[in-house]
């Protein structure tokens, strides 16, 4: 079974846009391992509370100017 794990900052993406990188991924995994394993694909969307990470000793938070439009209904 084909599975990708994805992790984003929260609310960064609208309930559309994951659902446009659940779609995509499912096609090219089905692509390169054939129709059948679309039926098995899963594709996991993490979101990552603001302060939850970082790089090079500084933790980051999504300026609001950068949040989905529907982040509060965001699952």
């Amino acid at each position: 079974m084909p599975f990708a794990n994805i992790k984003i900052p929260q609310a960064a993406l609208s309930r559309a846009q994951k659902a446009e990188i659940v779609h995509n991924l499912t096609a090219l995994f089905a692509h390169y391992f054939g129709e059948a394993a679309r039926t098995h694909t899963m594709v996991l969307i993490e979101e990552v509370p603001d302060g939850g990470y970082g790089r090079a000793d500084e933790v980051f938070v999504v300026p609001d100017a950068f949040r989905a439009s529907d982040a509060a209904t965001s699952p």
